[in-house]
């Protein structure tokens, strides 16, 4: 029992109680004791198991006692559970400091960051593994991977990483929970806690996947095809857990940010008002609502599949559904991790022209209708597989969609049109994704032509496609957010002269790399094969030169804004002029965002002379001040203010 001391004016006080594990580590432990528990209990009462400790059935239910040890460990056990059940809890949540980013948050930044941050790493290991497959493939036979089998194992997970924990949680877990309540002007999340739950299964997710190999190895890629699936070991089930955590975490963010632009919006914040980007993270999260239930029941079935089995996708069932299912999901996901990039284009190339955002609401209904018709172009990716009478209304709709694309795409050059625009280094990276979209979207028409794409389905050409559309769009506006917003993040700004040179050296190595798929698969060159003619050995070995210094180039950039958080010379509040509201607050933002609510009182994109400030604050320092403005997220200064704030 903890002994009461006597201060010089007689007060007793508590010693402080015992410091706890760090959550992170406690979290490891706990995982580590809930599959050992729950997979011997399964061993211990599974009467076809013979001799192994480690089974299908055990290992599936011991990885879930694992993700609950987990994430109990890492913080629900003191911040939710001791609480729900009445008892004292130790858990205090921390302002500040870097260790609050390693356990339970509820502040929206917070979990952005933390977000980012475990994209950023899915990203470098899945980044690291694409190295190792390019030196493979500088010669036409197999070197490190010493069977197919190892190298095919090898791209699923750097597939499986680059789509799950680094593409989809970058942009909406990362930028979305950080700058969304900000840009509509909230001062919190309406599912805090829950988000910060959310966040950890990500972790949990990569850490899965990244180690399917130890059950041995999988050769379906990303997509988990069925019924090869079946023909796998078990490796493969951490492929389909693993993405089930990842998916999890993704569709708690997009519950979580559809409920707070619908519940708190700033007063005058109207939906014709709401800021691009997050018009953006509005559409994408509404596909992931509808689209990740799908693909996560799917997988469960596959899972099925093996460990039971049930034969939903063997020959005695129906081998070509799961295939159905999967791009079913599949082409929307593309769409979750390009509309983002598009928002982005819009979001910064009106501030940075400081020029009005050409025809909004034609960008607003191209984002709007991409995402209708991201479901209905699915079976372009089974032009082999479908009849004939199938082929021509995909491939009508797969022509369809670039239509509003092009309303996004249109509106930002429009507003480039005859602009003085600033060619700063958020500028450069979002031209250079706008460039590299258009160069996906043309050698996406070719797909889309089914004679064509009978051709050309399953070569580099398509690997090409997909990368110029998926990295060249989102990587490259990603790491325009990040330099646009760093000034928010940090506080800090980075050197012109730098993040220039880092983004021209990034735009060139992505170009000759991936510009050359297209003549590899002209040239016959298979995706999925670690061996080749020989014929295509100086082109890939060339490829391979640029890969590897694209791969460092990417590095060089994340080290940079590394750098410049930590070290760049102190930004302004607002460095870029801009109207979005996030911007009038201070940098990086307080606990509750705003010192009281805010209110939009006019467009956010509207530029010139005679344009009002569109963002109205209080300027009553005494109230900003009170406790009660700083620490409550319901304040109204209507309620304590007899007259209207004026501007800031």
């Amino acid at each position: 029992m903890a002994q009461a001391v006597m201060t010089p004016e007689h007060k007793p006080l508590q010693r402080p109680k015992k410091a706890m594990m760090p959550p992170v580590l406690r979290g490891f432990l706990w995982a580590a004791i809930g599959f050992l528990l729950v997979n011997t209990f399964v061993i211990a009462v599974d009467p076809f198991r013979g001799h192994p400790f480690v089974t299908g059935p055990s290992v599936t239910l011991g990885w879930v006692g694992a993700v609950i040890g987990w994430l109990l460990g890492i913080g629900v056990y003191d911040a939710v559970l001791l609480p729900l059940m009445g008892f004292e809890t130790r858990w205090v949540e921390k302002e500040k400091g870097w260790r609050r980013y390693w356990e339970i948050a509820t502040d929206h930044k917070v979990i952005g960051l933390q977000y980012m941050m475990f994209a950023v790493g899915g990203f470098l290991i899945a980044g690291a593994i694409a190295m190792l497959m390019r030196y493979e493939l500088m010669t036409p036979y197999l070197t490190i991977f010493h069977y197919p089998s190892n190298y095919l194992t090898a791209v699923g997970i750097h597939g499986t990483l680059m789509m799950f924990s680094f593409a989809t949680v970058f942009m909406i877990g990362g930028l979305g929970n950080y700058f969304v309540p900000l840009m509509i002007g909230a001062r919190e999340t309406v599912l805090s806690k829950l988000s910060g739950i959310g966040v950890w299964l990500v972790p949990a997710g990569i850490l899965t996947v990244l180690f399917s190999p130890i059950l041995g190895e999988w050769s379906t890629g990303w997509r988990g095809y069925e019924p090869l699936a079946g023909q796998d070991a078990n490796g493969i089930i951490f492929y389909y857990l693993g993405v089930l955590a990842l998916t999890m975490s993704s569709l708690i963010v997009a519950l979580n940010l559809v409920a707070t632009v619908m519940f708190r919006r700033a007063p005058g914040m109207t939906w014709g008002r709401l800021p691009l980007f997050v018009w953006g993270q509005v559409t994408v999260n509404l596909l992931m609502l509808i689209w990740f239930p799908e693909i996560q029941t799917t997988f469960v079935m596959g899972l099925l599949d093996k460990i039971v089995p049930l034969n939903f996708f063997t020959a005695t069932g129906s081998p070509l559904t799961y295939l159905m299912l999967f791009w079913l999901f599949g082409h929307p996901e593309v769409y979750i991790i390009a509309v983002p990039a598009f928002a982005l284009w819009n979001e910064i190339i009106p501030v940075m022209a400081q020029k009005s955002l050409f025809g909004r609401q034609w960008a607003v209904i191209g984002l709007v209708f991409v995402m209708m018709l991201s479901g209905l172009v699915w079976a372009h990716h089974m032009f082999t597989n479908l009849r004939n009478s199938e082929i021509l209304p995909f491939s009508f709709f797969t022509e369809m969609i670039s239509i509003p694309t092009g309303f996004a795409y249109m509106s930002a050059v429009g507003t480039l049109w005859k602009s003085k625009i600033r060619l700063t280094t958020p500028v450069i990276w979002i031209l250079m994704s706008m460039f590299n979209f258009l160069i996906g979207g043309l050698t996406g028409v070719f797909l889309a032509d089914p004679i064509v794409n009978l051709q050309l389905h399953d070569t580099f050409w398509v690997v090409g496609h997909f990368h110029y559309t998926i990295i060249g769009s989102m990587v490259f506006s990603g790491f325009g957010a990040m330099y646009y917003w760093l000034p928010k993040l940090s506080g800090r700004m980075y050197n012109e002269t730098w993040g220039k040179t880092l983004a021209i050296i990034t735009f060139f190595a992505f170009n000759l790399t991936f510009s050359q798929f297209f003549l590899l698969g002209l040239h016959g060159m298979n995706r999925w094969v670690p061996a080749y003619p020989a014929y295509l050995q100086p082109m890939n070995f060339e490829v391979s030169i640029f890969a590897f210094i694209l791969g460092a180039s990417f590095v060089a950039n994340i080290i940079y804004i590394g750098y410049c958080w930590a070290n760049g010379q102190k930004a302004g509040e607002n460095p870029w002029n801009a109207k979005t509201p996030e911007w009038f607050t201070s940098s990086p933002a307080p606990r509750y965002n705003f010192p009281v609510q805010p209110e939009i009182v006019a467009s956010l994109y509207m530029y010139g002379e005679g344009t009002k400030v569109p963002v109205v604050t209080t300027a009553y320092d005494e109230l900003a001040a009170t406790s009660r403005a700083s620490t409550d997220p319901h304040y109204d200064w209507h309620d304590y203010m007899p007259t209207p704030p004026h501007n800031k």
